[in-house]
Order: structure tokens, then sequence, then C-alpha cells
């Protein structure tokens, strides 16, 4: 069985209406801008939650009212990226994640 893939309006949806590919294709670009924000700045303790915020979250977020997370592993796939940057923060590294969320204002992507 082949599924076939269509972009609408940016989002990936395949005709069983799986989001799956959209969710990954999220996850790889929001790294991929993650690593270029660690790897361009020295100093990043201030900057790294604004720059995430403003350059980073908008591509998680993006339409998730219509691919609402269905499957638990698209959403820890999301959810890794936010981790990763969570732990970037200098003295929040060792705290567990929703407390680390909390310290920041940030919510789960759930």
């Amino acid at each position: 069985m082949s599924t076939s893939v269509e972009r609408n309006l940016g989002v990936l949806v395949d005709n069983h209406l799986n989001v799956s590919e959209q969710c990954a294709a999220v996850a790889k670009k929001a790294n991929r801008l993650l690593g270029c924000i660690t790897k361009g700045i020295t100093n990043r303790d201030k900057v790294i939650m604004p720059l995430y915020s403003v350059l980073v979250r908008p591509h998680l977020e993006y339409c998730a009212q219509f691919w609402s997370l269905l499957y638990k592993k698209d959403v820890d796939r999301l959810e890794r990226v936010q981790r990763r940057t969570t732990k970037m923060i200098k003295g929040l590294g060792s705290l567990p994640f929703e407390e680390r969320l909390r310290e920041l204002g940030l919510f789960s992507l759930e």
C-alpha cells in the first residue's frame, strides 16, 4: 500500500489524513534553526529564549490547530526541540522539563 503526501498551505498531509510527515519536517527545520542559533552566538544565555520564541517556536506551532497531534511519537518529536532549548539555559539544565518550562514562562506544545 502506498501513500501519497500532499502539501497544502504549507502542511504535509497523506491520503489517510496523517500528519506525521509534517511533524517530522517541522522538527527537522526547528532543530536546524536551533543549531544555527547555538553555533552563531557565543554568549547565548540572555538571547536564547527571545531567539527561540521568534525564530523556532512559530515553526512548531504553525497550523497546530489543523494538524493537532494525535500520536504520542509526534508530540515527543516536537517536545524534544523544546527540551533541547530549555537545557541550553545556564542553571536550568538539571531541572525536570516541566520545572524548566515554568521557570521560563513557556508551556508544553502538547
